[in-house]
């Protein structure tokens, strides 16, 4: 039995060994409430993460029954744009862990659980969104058109208003049938008052906007990968190794938050760039469209070279992180003078 040209066997050893690598993570890293996690755990821990994702990689380049160094190159690619994509939502929950108030020793409890729900989540989405092009190949137009609307958005998008947990539809469905505490209770979701109630506790409300809050950017994330790869097993791989290292990732950069000013700058263009990518690629329908407005565009077939592609993702993301260091770092010494 095969599912989306995959063997069924395939796909449940995939995710038996994401569910030992989360259970490992949980074990090994940032034991449940036992200690605030360190800069030097996470960043040893991030280094783990992306070495097994490299090491799958190699697995793909050996073992892929087909096309296997370009599917290896996709996978890089996936795996690259959804880090960087990534890193963007671990500032958002910086925010959100300090609009609840939780204590460093309890955020990797959330972010465990947060990852967790968003492997299940993206999951789904992608097999739906590759059952939906393979059957209608247009929606990858829509899907260009999409990012490019949401990469110039990026360039003035206010994080803090998009992440007030006030504004979060879901915490307000939640909270008119379930009953909330004020009060944080060590890692504990759920707890009992005097009278026997049970409450839900702020440390669940704040996995509850991560879970919603990671729906959104999946819904930017997806399209994307697929600019750069139809094959189902290498998007939902390269989302799933780009997801299973961000609890770490998450203290790695909490340390030095200041130091990615003009990241989001740098997704914007990102997501700009895959946009177009996957529209040049879609001239057919793209010129149909323009027809049916009116116009005669005669837009040419372009496949920008999946190599050409993973070199200019990751070289606006580290130049987006080096001018954001520098500039950071210029700020800093000019301070006391200016004091």
């Amino acid at each position: 039995m095969n599912l989306m040209g995959i063997p069924l066997w395939t796909w449940v050893v995939f995710y038996v060994l994401v569910l030992l690598m989360l259970i490992a993570d949980l074990k090994m890293f940032g034991k449940k409430g036992q200690h605030a996690v360190s800069v030097k755990e996470a960043l040893r821990m991030t280094a783990v993460w992306i070495g097994v994702s490299l090491v799958f990689c190699a697995g793909i380049y050996l073992f892929y029954p087909v096309n296997a160094h370009d599917k290896a190159m996709e996978f890089l690619a996936g795996y690259l744009i959804e880090k960087s994509l990534s890193m963007d939502n671990l500032f958002v929950f910086l925010m959100l862990f300090s609009f609840f108030g939780i204590e460093r020793k309890y955020q990797h409890e959330v972010l465990f659980w947060g990852i967790f729900g968003a492997l299940v989540l993206r999951s789904i989405f992608i097999f739906a969104g590759a059952a939906m092009v393979e059957r209608f190949e247009w929606v990858l137009g829509l899907f260009g058109l999409f990012l490019l609307y949401t990469g110039f958005k990026m360039f003035g998008h206010d994080d803090e208003q998009q992440t007030d947990p006030a504004n979060n539809f879901i915490v307000k469905v939640f909270k008119r049938f379930f009953p909330v505490s004020g009060e944080m209770h060590d890692e504990k979701f759920f707890v009992r008052n005097e009278a026997g109630v049970l409450l839900a506790t702020p440390l669940f409300i704040a996995l509850l906007v991560i879970e919603t809050t990671d729906v959104a950017f999946a819904v930017d994330s997806i399209p994307a990968v697929f600019s750069v790869s139809r094959d189902p097993f290498i998007v939902l791989t390269s989302n799933v190794f780009a997801i299973l290292g961000l609890r770490a990732l998450y203290f790695a950069l909490a340390a030095i938050a200041q130091y990615f000013k003009y990241l989001k700058y740098g997704l914007g263009i990102i997501l700009i760039f895959v946009g177009v990518k996957m529209l040049l690629a879609m001239n057919e329908y793209v010129n149909a469209l323009a027809v049916w407005f009116g116009l005669k565009l005669n837009m040419p077939h372009i496949e920008i070279p999946i190599l050409t592609s993973l070199s200019i993702i990751f070289g606006v993301l580290v130049g987006a992180m080096l001018l954001s260091y520098v500039v950071t770092k210029c700020v800093e010494k000019q301070a006391p003078t200016q004091s």
